[in-house]
């Protein structure tokens, strides 16, 4: 197909509109619903603001429940349905079923934010340990989750039927229709697995069963696919953003890009093993089988990486670029997406260097209850995922809606501030892992008893997470006002010249150059890890609470 993305979204009909645009602008509100708690709970534990404990906990479940849940899913939710409605070229195929969809996720959405407004905070797993005397709470809280995974399983539905449409007109899946067809079943399985988790706590609820025995181990399998899911997304956005504002396709070709893709369905599923690293009857055949198999969870991530940057290196090498990096200057830097999507892919080095030294089976144990945690997630869940989602927003909205991003000058340079901040946020964060400092608590200097050092880095992790949060949220609202009636006509997007093919044999260096600085940097990161936590007076760590 030549046409462009925001001209094949531009024949959508209306109502494929609305439902997109439904879809992506409740997902912004959850965002914004959950940056605003996450906030509160970065300054409370610098002791920048005063909050008792019980506030602090429920700022922190909305949090979670807010970004973890209801904005990532969302938000993958319309990105999924608009790609899948212009690879078939005929809009989306039983868009009822979406409507269901979106309808089941509004009334969970609902009922999650209303069961966490009072009572004892649930955190975003909804422990059923902390609500022994709230069944009634926890009922609603649980039922908030089933129907948000009903609506995972109904409304990825639309976009599968879409692609079998697709693939009956054209005779096979194009790399992308193959892509979003694995992203659709993915999204299924997450919404079959939130149900089973959350159901017998539901059960209980309404006395009609026992207190889940199984809760944390049933929790572990369903974090491991919310955890991972979205960054397959993640390189899927990317490599339709490439193609949309640049003009660039992978130089390896379709069927690579497609073995590439299927990889995530072999590598992700076996190593959900690492996240019960802290079951201290765990076996140790099993921790190291964890740890092995938690390393391949990279390699489609790293490949499809290597795929894109080639692909950009070769083309911009194509039209002039010089030096091993010089070519970089010739994208389109001054458009928010290419910012958000450049600076997200800085930051996932970050988060794989990080998430090397957390999968060791015996690391794992001394730091997953600690700031290490948050301190290296937030460079996936922000910095990586985030950013990229926000950036297909910025691409999609403006097409469906025909008005252009808000201050779209300052719009540009919210990644900026937004990576600077999650760098202080996170590299303060694994630090204070590293001294460790408790990833649980509200007052992180234990009313002065704490070691000095304790607050110093929680008055980083404050300062970092403010900036983060107002870059995200000022780049959130820049999107939003797409959906605001009297905003300026979308400009259009920059394009390299198609007609400029590379040449054979050109070189690619440096994708091959960012991996080896990962590895480099993993191996460097683990052995400081290990030195950090040798030499703190520790003679037991960690415990049964999972992530």
């Amino acid at each position: 197909m030549t046409a462009s993305l925001r001209d094949r979204l531009d024949h959508l009909s209306p109502g494929d509109r609305r439902l997109l645009i439904a879809l992506s602008g409740l997902a912004i509100l959850a965002l914004l619903t959950g940056i605003v708690g996450g906030t509160g709970v970065a300054l409370a534990r610098a002791g920048w603001i005063d909050l008792i404990p019980e506030t602090g906990f429920r700022l922190l479940t909305l949090h979670g429940v807010g970004i973890f849940f209801y904005w990532l899913y969302l938000v993958q939710g319309a990105i999924l349905l608009a790609l899948a409605a212009i690879e078939a070229g005929r809009g989306l195929a039983a868009r009822g079923l979406a409507w269901g969809g979106f309808a089941l996720m509004l009334g969970g959405m609902a009922l999650s934010l209303g069961a966490i407004s009072g009572g004892t905070p649930l955190l975003y797993n909804g422990n059923p340990e902390l609500a022994e005397y709230e069944l009634g709470r926890l009922g609603v809280f649980n039922a908030g989750y089933i129907l948000l995974g009903l609506g995972l399983i109904v409304l990825p539905a639309t976009g599968v039927a879409t692609l079998l449409a697709a693939v009956r007109r054209a005779g096979e899946f194009s790399a992308v229709g193959f892509a979003l067809f694995a992203w659709a079943g993915f999204l299924m399985v997450t919404g079959f697995a939130l149900v089973y988790v959350f159901a017998p706590g539901l059960l209980w609820a309404l006395g009609l069963g026992g207190m889940p025995a199984n809760h944390s181990t049933n929790w572990h399998i369903v974090f491991h696919n919310m955890h991972y899911l979205p960054l397959m997304a993640t390189v899927i956005v990317w490599y339709v953003l490439m193609q949309e504002l640049i003009g660039v396709k992978s130089v390896f070709g379709a069927r690579f890009s497609k073995l590439v893709f299927a990889a995530y369905l072999v590598f992700v599923p076996p190593t959900s093993l690492y996240h019960m690293f802290l079951e201290p009857d765990l076996p140790g055949a099993v921790r190291i089988a964890g740890s092995l198999l938690s390393l391949f969870v990279s390699v489609p991530t790293l490949t499809a990486f290597l795929i894109i940057v080639a692909s950009l290196e070769v083309h911009a090498r194509a039209r002039g670029g010089r030096g091993l990096f010089g070519w970089i200057r010739a994208l389109p830097w001054g458009e928010p997406v290419m910012a958000a999507a450049g600076f997200a892919v800085i930051n996932m080095a970050f988060g794989i260097v990080l998430a090397f030294v957390l999968i060791q089976a015996d690391l794992a144990p001394l730091l997953s209850d600690t700031f290490f945690v948050p301190g290296y997630f937030h460079f996936f869940t922000v910095g990586t995922v985030s950013l990229s989602f926000l950036a297909a927003l910025a691409l999609i909205l403006p097409a469906l809606t025909w008005r252009g991003l808000a201050l779209p000058g300052l719009a540009r340079f919210t990644p900026h501030l937004a990576t600077l901040g999650l760098l202080a946020f996170g590299g303060a964060g694994v630090t204070a892992g590293y001294m460790g400092v408790p990833r649980r608590v509200i007052d992180a200097g234990y009313g002065g008893d704490a070691p000095a050092l304790w607050p110093a880095l929680m008055g980083w992790v404050a300062g970092g997470g403010l900036l983060m949060a107002l870059a995200l949220a000022a780049f959130s609202l820049s999107v939003a006002a797409t959906l605001l009636p009297g905003r300026a006509t979308v400009p259009p997007l920059p394009h390299w010249d198609a007609a400029i093919t590379p040449r054979p044999g050109a070189a690619a260096l440096v994708g091959p150059l960012a991996v080896l600085v990962i590895v480099i940097g993993m191996y460097a990161a683990t052995a400081t890890g290990f030195e950090l936590m040798r030499a703190l007076p520790i003679e037991a760590a960690g415990g049964a609470h999972g992530h």
